[in-house]
């Protein structure tokens, strides 16, 4: 079996999740940028000066689309490095790695894992509306729907695939493993600890969570943990935060240290402003991270995170993405609401790990291999 991701396989925490449920199953080989994770019998490492987002930008100009797809230097490294007719099955991840996971030609078949709802991943941003969604488009065509199965991470994606492309994507959320914690105390009258952890983006907007803790000194403190993806906006975030006493910034931690960082603290916090389709209706692994850490949330509204936290009273969602309204948030919340938060997300976090939703890329490829086997 292969599993193919154009991603960084030892800290992406969707890959490592399908490593551990085959790979005692099946002889693994995987192929992604970094080193092989533990447990695979052979790695392909994609050369770090390989991008699969640069592509020949006359080809996608002219929706010459296959000629594009294959100008990308990572895709264009797999096909000459990875066997044909060779794997039993491959497991695709993300809609860029597909059109090599067909080329593969795996004996029995292969599934695609969509991450998010490709066509509209960045339609805030003009260019890539005008050039790049249509390409999106034919990938969705082209590939995916010659995939034997498919998944998607959130409910309104797999809605949106099916609506637009008549593909039935399968729903598995991105849950993290179970962690055998217990609640820590929470602070009656010093501040409450709240922490994010997440990506270095500006369309993620992490000021205006500062800003929305740097009024609230006496009774928060805010730690946010970025990987450092964009130097420019992370020094452009520590000098921010170096103004201000309650809010420190660090770098990101590695995958398998940041359950017990998160640990540490009271309150996730986690606003992600609706600027595109994707962001709005996410259901990103924060959610589940802070409930394997056993800590409660203060959120912005997105529709997939407040259903459930909603449901199992998690925490506070804020009336909209303002500093303003995640300020408001934050200044009704108790030190008692934060406790009883904490003691439902333990309450909650058996039910709501990986171990419940990973049996169900089991379950797609244990049909492709009946199907063919």
């Amino acid at each position: 079996m292969l599993i193919v991701s154009y991603s960084r396989l030892v800290s992406d925490a969707r890959i490592l999740k399908q490593i551990n449920l085959f790979k005692d199953a099946y002889e693994l080989t995987t192929c992604g940028y970094g080193p092989a994770p533990e447990g695979v019998a052979q790695h392909y490492e994609i050369p770090g000066e390989g991008t699969y987002w640069q592509r020949n930008r006359l080809a996608t100009i002219l929706h010459l689309y296959t000629w594009a797809y294959w100008s990308s230097t990572a895709s264009a490294w797999c096909r000459r490095n990875l066997p044909q007719g060779y794997f039993d099955v491959t497991f695709a991840d993300d809609i860029d790695s597909i059109g090599v996971g067909l080329w593969t030609k795996p004996k029995l078949g292969i599934h695609a894992d969509l991450h998010e709802y490709s066509p509209r991943e960045k339609e805030d941003v003009p260019r890539w509306r005008m050039f790049v969604k249509p390409y999106m488009e034919w990938q969705v065509r082209h590939f995916v729907k010659r995939a034997d199965s498919c998944s998607t991470t959130a409910t309104f994606f797999a809605s949106e695939y099916e609506k637009n492309f008549g593909i039935k994507p399968t729903l598995v959320v991105n849950a993290t493993p179970f962690h055998d914690l217990q609640p820590t105390e929470t602070p009656k009258n010093g501040p409450i600890r709240l922490v994010h952890a997440g990506t270095c983006r500006p369309d993620r907007f992490a000021e205006v969570m500062i800003d929305a803790v740097a009024s609230l000194q006496d009774r928060y403190t805010l730690d946010l943990y970025l990987v450092n993806n964009n130097s420019s906006y992370f020094t452009q975030l520590s000098e921010k935060c170096r103004e201000i006493p309650n809010v420190n910034l660090y770098p990101g931690v590695p995958y398998d240290k940041l359950i017990d960082t998160l640990h540490r603290y009271d309150l996730g916090f986690h606003n992600l402003p609706p600027v595109n389709f994707n962001n709005r209706y996410a259901l990103p692994n924060k959610f589940f991270d802070f409930i394997q850490a056993r800590i409660g949330m203060v959120i912005g509204p997105t529709p997939e995170m407040v259903s459930r936290l909603d449901e199992y009273q998690l925490g506070r969602v804020a009336a909209d993405f303002t500093t303003g309204a995640l300020r408001e948030a934050l200044d009704k919340t108790t030190p008692a609401e934060v406790a009883a938060w904490k003691q439902n997300a333990h309450r909650h976090a058996h039910e709501l790990s990986s171990e419940n939703v990973v049996g169900l890329w089991k379950d797609a490829v244990d049909r492709i291999v009946a199907a063919k086997g």
